[in-house]
């Protein structure tokens, strides 16, 4: 729900005028040409799975999962999730023989590119398939229904023969019951503390899917408010660096939305999370500082430095019109016949 904060002429005219510079940055760090090419990849990996006699005999149903399929990607998409539902999956089949039956399929139809490479890599709990043409991978994730029939098991990383519990569709729909809980603007907020994690950290872990489910249920507590896309985001860090130093300095875990009372499983090291504690706390010092500030420049100045550049390269936060790139107001040029000049020292001697 947005927050009945008043906010004062002068900042909601400031804020305003930037609502089109977040509009833009939201724009740049979309997927682009991968939402074109993403829905032809992971097509063709559904296709060759459920064509497969064995896998159909185990009911073998897929569906597109991951932030691809909940709309928070961004730019660029490298690897897109299809979960594949195995429904009549015999109790005595194991994770490694899944896995291997789906490496057999998988191989069997992508083989090796024409240099030789080959396109289908075993995981710890999928199969990768890779696209060099669109330079994407997607991932297979082979599934067993859960003993309580409403969420599923996937192998389990690290161990050949166990299997761990999930529910990725759950929170495809959890994701859109928050996005309209709150206006539409959950899904950009997702999006840009996705791209803040990566302008600030690079690739490291934790990844954007700790990032994701972390503001989840900060929005879920009630603390995320705001009246315009700046508010949240700034509002969104402010409590999400918080989970994550409750999470580091006193152990209290992020909860998996998906699956009441268990956390979120990470794959991180101590100083990983350290470190991505560290930069949150600075971030979202750095976006009240934007969001206080009271000259345009200098704001989308501050907002430039948290979100830096997509994939392509390109500066996610735009300056505003009259604006240098380093957040200084441009210099107005005099032309013959304008109305308006600026004042001067009127000694005309």
């Amino acid at each position: 729900m947005a927050s009945t904060k008043q906010i004062g002429s002068n900042e909601g005219d400031r804020m305003a005028l930037l609502s089109g510079e977040f509009s833009t940055a939201l724009g740049r760090i979309e997927p682009g040409a991968d939402k074109e090419n993403a829905p032809e990849a992971h097509q063709l990996v559904r296709s060759v799975l459920e064509s497969d006699a064995t896998l159909a005999e185990y009911g073998i149903k897929s569906v597109l999962i991951g932030s691809y399929k909940r709309r928070v990607s961004i730019r660029r998409v490298k690897d897109v999730d299809v979960f594949c539902m195995l429904e009549e999956l015999p109790v005595g089949v194991t994770s490694k023989e899944i896995l291997d039956k789906f490496f057999e399929v998988l191989h069997g139809a992508f083989g090796r590119d024409s240099s030789g490479h080959q396109r289908t890599k075993r995981q710890d709990r999928s199969l990768q398939v890779d696209f060099p043409e669109f330079d994407l991978y997607v991932d297979a994730v082979p599934a067993r229904p859960h003993w309580d029939k409403n969420s599923w098991e996937i192998p389990k990383r690290g161990q050949d023969n166990d299997w761990q519990q999930t529910n990725p569709d759950l929170l495809t729909s959890l994701t859109q019951q928050m996005n309209d809980a709150h206006a539409a603007m959950y899904v950009p907020t997702v999006k840009l503390l996705r791209q803040t994690r990566r302008a600030l950290m690079g690739h490291s872990k934790p990844g954007g899917f700790f990032i994701e489910i972390a503001t989840y249920q900060a929005f879920a507590s009630g603390a995320v408010v705001g009246q315009n896309q700046a508010d949240y985001y700034a509002s969104a860090l402010a409590v999400v660096a918080k989970l994550i130093k409750n999470h580091v300095d006193y152990g209290l875990s992020i909860g998996d939305p998906t699956l009441p009372g268990l956390p979120l499983s990470v794959r991180a090291k101590t100083e990983e999370f350290e470190r991505l504690k560290t930069t949150f706390a600075g971030a979202s010092e750095s976006a009240a500082r934007a969001l206080a500030e009271e000259d345009r420049g200098k704001a989308a100045l501050g907002f430039r430095n948290l979100l830096g550049v997509n994939g392509d390269g390109e500066e996610v936060f735009p300056m505003p019109a009259g604006y240098e790139e380093d957040g200084t107001k441009k210099e107005r040029l005099i032309v013959p016949g304008d109305a308006h000049v600026p004042a001067g020292s009127r000694n005309f001697g």
